[in-house]
């Protein structure tokens, strides 16, 4: 019987190379997006065309009745959930005094509360069943703290607290709770940043390049196995050596 995974953000660059790698494996997908809506369809398509059972569903994981149709969905379409990835979220750079409210909110509810309420809504059929894991994307700066990006550091350590937190209370359902904390990852979350910017952070990787979002679908894929079945609350760092 094939399983069945819902990422978040599924449109962006781990996001879709995580669909890819789990579609690889067998798995059914639930692929979630909010503003990306023909990235999304395109993906579906490929995947498709790969024999995927793959399906799309818009939502702003920070609406918890939102959030809640989309379970449903899975649950209407393919009978329950195995795997959920949180991996949607954004990215911001401004000095600390010129972060606003709005700034700060929207970090915060992309991030913490979207996997809050996504974890809420994927535990009870788990915990019912006695099976199930989730993967949270976290990030390196989660864990060191990047200057111009105060916000995004404190909502990725939030994700780092929430994820240890919560493998402890359903570990006796047989339930597991991991973290991935990328380094510098190629995708489209270093818009923003200039050449010069990211050549001194590939300068700081001790492996001398940027990650690929292939290089976090294969610890993803890892993390789903049954290899993983003794590892959780855990936080594994993808980033060349950066820390």
């Amino acid at each position: 019987m094939r399983k069945t995974a819902l990422i978040t953000g599924a449109a962006g660059g781990i996001g879709s190379a995580a669909a890819r790698a789990l579609a690889r494996e067998g798995y059914n997908l639930l692929l979630n997006y909010r503003n990306s809506r023909q990235a999304a369809l395109n993906l579906q398509a490929d995947l498709r065309r790969e024999g995927c059972d793959a399906i799309t569903f818009r939502a702003d994981v920070a609406d918890a009745d939102r959030v809640a149709e989309m379970f449903a969905k899975v649950q209407e379409h393919f009978g329950g959930l195995d795997l959920l990835i949180n991996n949607a979220g954004i990215s911001q750079q401004k000095l600390f005094t010129d972060i606003t409210q709005t700034d700060y909110n929207c970090m915060f509810d992309s991030h913490v509360r979207g996997c809050f309420n996504c974890c809420q809504a994927a535990l009870p059929s788990m915990i019912n069943k006695k099976s199930g894991k989730i993967i949270n994307i976290s990030s390196v700066w989660g864990i060191e703290g990047a200057s111009c990006e105060v916000h995004y550091s404190a909502a990725k350590a939030a994700i780092i607290g929430m994820t240890k937190a919560l493998a402890k209370e359903v570990g006796p359902s047989k339930i597991q709770v991991n973290c991935i904390a990328p380094g510098v990852i190629d995708t489209g979350m270093n818009k923003d940043f200039s050449t010069q910017e990211i050549d001194d952070l590939v300068d700081s990787t001790p492996l001398g390049r940027m990650g690929s979002p292939d290089d976090i679908a294969e610890l993803i894929l890892f993390l789903a196995s049954s290899k993983a079945d003794f590892i959780t609350g855990q936080v594994i760092g993808v980033d060349g050596g950066f820390r």
